[in-house]
């Protein structure tokens, strides 16, 4: 399993407009190349009087599958240049499809580029990033005078405080990286000299939103 992955935060689109040329740019999460196919076709659909829709996906932990379509654009104008921005961010798990309708105007070759690598630089600034990281759930039970250490500990450090359940003692559930789990345990011990008990729950993806990285504007 991947220690960490980025992806979309969630589905959605953005337009911009270069030209008198409507760019509208969808994204999805999609995690095989059926749905990734489906959800273009579905797109291509929706706007059956555009000029073209374009494409890109990247699937797969490793990105193990990566397709693009021009859609009767000058080969390699829009398709690669769209699955460029998705490769940059290093975003798994995510179809784009770029819908233009055309302006008028001839943009070309390198102003389509610059256009179709806009448009998803744009809607992935709109929909937003995350990074899913494997956690191990931790529940520290320990007593309320050691209370105050472990928050301020836990407030200073990466690792995330889930939640706080009090009892007769208090019982402390935190997320912590998984390859980070026993120094985590270690360090606690630590801290509280040894006045803890750990149970350790799933260990799971837990996605938090990610400043965004550079985008591409030019490929």
């Amino acid at each position: 399993m991947l220690e960490s992955y980025f992806t979309i935060r969630s589905d959605g689109e953005s337009e911009i407009e270069i030209k008198k040329s409507r760019f509208i740019c969808s994204l999805k999460r999609v995690y095989s190349e059926e749905e990734a196919k489906e959800f273009i076709a579905q797109k291509k659909k929706e706007h059956w009087k555009a000029n073209h829709n374009c494409s890109a996906f990247v699937i797969g932990e490793k990105s193990d599958i990566q397709r693009s379509s021009d859609d009767g654009e000058p080969s390699g104008t829009a398709g690669i240049p769209m699955l460029e921005v998705l490769k940059k961010q290093e975003l798994i798990n995510v179809a784009a499809v770029v819908t233009r309708y055309f302006g008028g105007t001839k943009l070309g070759a390198g102003g389509l580029i610059r256009a179709y690598s806009q448009s998803v630089s744009h809607a992935l600034s709109a929909v937003g990033l995350v990074e899913g990281k494997l956690q191990q759930e931790i529940r520290l039970t320990i007593s309320y005078p050691n209370l105050g250490s472990v928050q301020n500990f836990m407030e200073h450090n990466s690792y995330t405080l889930k939640d706080t359940v009090y009892g007769e003692h208090v019982d402390v559930i935190c997320l912590v990286d998984e390859p980070k789990s026993e120094e985590f345990m270690t360090k606690i011990v630590e801290l509280v000299n040894g006045q803890v008990t750990f149970e350790t729950g799933e260990c799971s993806y837990h996605e938090l939103p990610i400043i965004k990285k550079e985008q591409v504007d030019d490929i």
